[in-house]
């Protein structure tokens, strides 16, 4: 999309001529829908999420505040959204819960098999840190290095795989640690790390993962998504940082989650997990009944757009 101005707003109209535009969650473009209004072009917003302090609730919001009268329609994720709208008189809204639950679901529907993960997890307990920050990593491989035992596997997936990153994460491990992209040629029931310094492979990746740590709450950068390795039923464990995460907290409430904030509770939080197996299998299937029940937003949606 090209950036927000009005000028660019006319020109890819004229050039697309949409009949109707999706926009999702946070992704509001105030010039793209004063534009979509004024052609009389149809325009929804799904899986919305609004807070006291965004600028549409506020004295000086009026332009942003506007915009949001351009959608014919707001699915928003949960109660409160839709009483924020109502303050500020929209009413043309809906509940209908996070899209993202029905994607994670479909997961489980797919052939989810890695030939080389097989391999290198063989039988043991397997930990998967998905979209992990410097921030995550350095209490990660604080514990492999200290505290994980031989009979524990763990696979990394950084965010960020720039190359000099990746070594300086790799030299940092202390146990035998092999790379996606070095894996040819390796027998990787040697190694206790795996580095998956590629992309696209995460979600499958959380089907061999019996506990998971997801990045992005130890930092500002922000939590990455919980909901593909928790449709896994596997515990989740995320930094602190997740205020605004509804579902983050939610599975928190549900004990299917823990927030930690220092390395010593992340190390209790894994040994927890990593020791009890009926603990570990409890906070799974709590994350599993989460996702499950929370399904259906997709056929809401479109329910409403066949009308």
């Amino acid at each position: 999309m090209p950036l927000d101005t009005k000028k660019n707003a006319k020109r890819f109209l004229d050039a697309v001529h949409p009949e109707l535009t999706v926009f999702v969650k946070y992704d509001i473009w105030p010039n793209l829908l004063n534009e979509l209004k004024q052609r009389a072009t149809r325009a929804i917003l799904i899986s919305a999420v609004f807070r006291k302090s965004q600028a549409f609730f506020k004295w000086y919001g009026k332009n942003t505040r506007q915009a949001l009268f351009a959608f014919e329609h707001i699915f928003t994720q949960d109660e409160q959204s839709k009483v924020l709208l109502h303050t500020i008189g929209y009413t043309t809204v809906s509940i209908s819960g996070d899209t993202r639950f029905d994607r994670v679901s479909s997961q489980l529907l797919q052939n989810n098999t890695i030939d080389f993960i097989e391999t290198f997890k063989q039988n043991k307990l397997c930990i998967v840190v998905g979209s992990s920050w410097r921030e995550d990593e350095k209490l990660i491989v604080d514990y492999i290095n200290k505290k994980a035992s031989n009979d524990l596997q763990f696979i990394i997936a950084p965010h960020n795989i720039n190359q000099n990153q990746i070594q300086a994460l790799k030299k940092s491990i202390k146990k035998p640690c092999v790379l996606f992209s070095k894996k040819e040629g390796k027998i990787l029931e040697h190694y206790q790390v795996f580095i998956m310094d590629t992309i696209g492979l995460l979600s499958r990746t959380y089907s061999y993962a019996d506990i998971a740590y997801v990045g992005g709450a130890m930092g500002t950068t922000g939590l990455h998504n919980t909901l593909e390795a928790a449709a896994f039923g596997i515990p989740v464990i995320i930094g602190e940082n997740h205020q605004k995460f509804p579902e983050a907290q939610a599975m928190i409430d549900q004990s299917g989650m823990i927030s930690i904030s220092t390395q010593e509770e992340l190390n209790i939080a894994l040994d927890s997990f990593v020791d009890n197996e009926i603990k570990r299998k409890a906070y799974g299937q709590n994350n599993y009944e989460y996702i499950h029940n929370n399904r259906g937003a997709v056929i809401q949606i479109l329910e409403y757009l066949r009308k």
